[in-house]
């Protein structure tokens, strides 16, 4: 069922992305990958992690097909698992981010970053020391009905939302849409890349200013830098990126800092702006556009540039204000109580949201510049992980009790590498995706956050 579900998938995400099908017999038969759910997660991982390869390599001029390994894939999405830095295992998961039952259901709640955890102790009115204690937390949270909470939270700022069934009528209207919306935003000349074209990667020469962060934005954007692209990452001096998190979704980029809400700030942006090909977008989309980094104020300033954006539940109206994460998308969609037992809501294998979500943008951003490169214009392509979510829900369902095998610890660590650079050692699961050469490696390691000059390389 897996593999029919992962073919069908990509053959609808290559014709959304106006791809030639013909293309697609470039991919050698697609794998299983291992990671057990009620939900087909793996037929997502697969297709997603199939159609960047295929998009990156298509009009490449090495021959052969291109193979995936379905292990292999499966370890990238885990890719927490096997995360060490300098030997240390990230703590991924802050004492403040789980499931917890409220008075009249579950919530689930995020804390990973010091301003939302901060929000939520400041709501349920416990100090920093009793935040550290499960059964503190848990014996707050039970005192409070479920929607009060994550209103309450979501106004102080923080992170937290109510655990909810599946709404069949709803994911229906949400997949009756695309899953990657593409946009022209404005006529524009063909334009060639920026950069030097000369290198065997197909990206050689595309210049991505990357300003996302957690996982599905650095992992679409770590993907091109893997398909040859200089990648920049730019992050606000303000919150500070988690240090684990950010090294993950480093390999092959550059990172500076800039303040885009000041005047130098958001001059020196928009001189980087104009010096790239490709800007990811990943912050919420009403405050992108209060600085004006909407894609449509970008490519104003900018004709000809290619924009990818990635939200949490979308880019209107009310989704476009709202923050989040894949954990808080996983509750509110249903896929917590269908991954759940016993009335207690659970969790997919992987963040699995937040992959497919990058790698489909990525895919996207390739087939757009390969579309620029032929008729010009300026392009946007965007994503939500509710709208991921959705497809999800849409999948063949397992109805077998013994369901795929999933790695083991041992596996998982046979997927990882060792990265040695000015950060110090990184331990990284492998890339996904593949080229017509065989199974891809990371070019170089990550740099610490912040480290580099906010400035195009030569």
């Amino acid at each position: 069922m897996t593999r029919e579900a992962a073919d069908r998938l990509l053959a609808r995400v290559w014709s959304e992305l106006g791809r030639d099908e013909g293309e697609l017999a470039l991919l050698a038969p697609l794998p299983d990958a291992p990671l057990p759910a009620r939900l087909d997660v793996s037929a997502l991982a697969v297709a997603s992690a199939a159609a960047a390869s295929l998009a990156g390599w298509a009009h490449a001029a090495t021959p052969g097909s291109i193979r995936l390994d379905g292990d292999r894939i499966a370890g990238a999405f885990q890719s927490e698992r096997v995360a060490r830095f300098d030997g240390v295992a990230p703590e991924v998961w802050s004492p403040l981010s789980g499931f917890r039952r409220a008075r009249d259901g579950w919530v689930r709640t995020h804390g990973n970053y010091p301003h939302h955890a901060a929000a939520l102790r400041r709501v349920l009115g416990l100090s920093n020391a009793d935040a550290a204690v499960p059964a503190l937390v848990d014996a707050a949270v039970a005192e409070r009905g479920a929607r009060e909470l994550a209103a309450e939270v979501t106004e102080a700022g923080g992170m937290c939302v109510v655990v909810e069934p599946e709404d069949p009528a709803a994911d229906a209207r949400l997949a009756s849409g695309p899953l990657i919306e593409l946009v022209q935003l404005g006529d524009a000349p063909v334009r060639p890349p920026t950069g030097s074209e000369a290198g065997p990667l197909p990206l050689a020469g595309i210049r991505v200013l990357d300003l996302t962060r957690v996982i599905a934005g650095p992992v679409a954007t770590r993907t091109l830098a893997l398909l040859g692209a200089q990648v920049l990452r730019i992050d606000p001096p303000e919150p500070a990126e988690l240090g684990w998190q950010h090294l993950e979704g480093g390999p092959g980029k550059r990172t500076a800092l800039l303040d885009a809400r000041t005047a130098d700030g958001a001059a020196r942006l928009d001189a980087l702006v104009a010096g790239a090909d490709v800007v990811v977008l990943g912050y919420r989309p009403n405050s992108l556009a209060g600085i004006g980094l909407d894609p449509a104020s970008l490519a104003a300033r900018h004709p000809g540039l290619v924009v990818g954006q990635l939200s949490a539940w979308g880019h209107e109206g009310d989704a476009a204000r709202r923050g989040g994460f894949d954990s808080l998308v996983q509750a509110a969609s249903g896929i917590a109580l269908i991954e759940g037992t016993d009335g207690a809501p659970g969790s997919l294998p992987a963040q699995a949201l937040d992959h497919a979500s990058g790698y489909l943008l990525a895919a996207a951003i390739c087939s757009l510049l390969d579309r620029r490169r032929l008729e010009g214009g300026s392009l946007l392509a965007r994503l939500s992980l509710r709208r991921t979510a959705a497809e999800l829900l849409r999948l063949p369902r397992r109805t077998d009790s013994a369901g795929p095998r999933s790695l083991d610890d041992a596996a998982r660590e046979a997927l990882a590498v060792d990265l040695a650079g000015p950060a110090g050692t990184q331990r990284i699961a492998v890339p996904a995706i593949a080229s017509p050469a065989g199974p891809m490696e990371w070019g170089s390691p990550p740099h610490a956050w912040g480290s580099d000059a906010p400035e195009w390389a030569e």
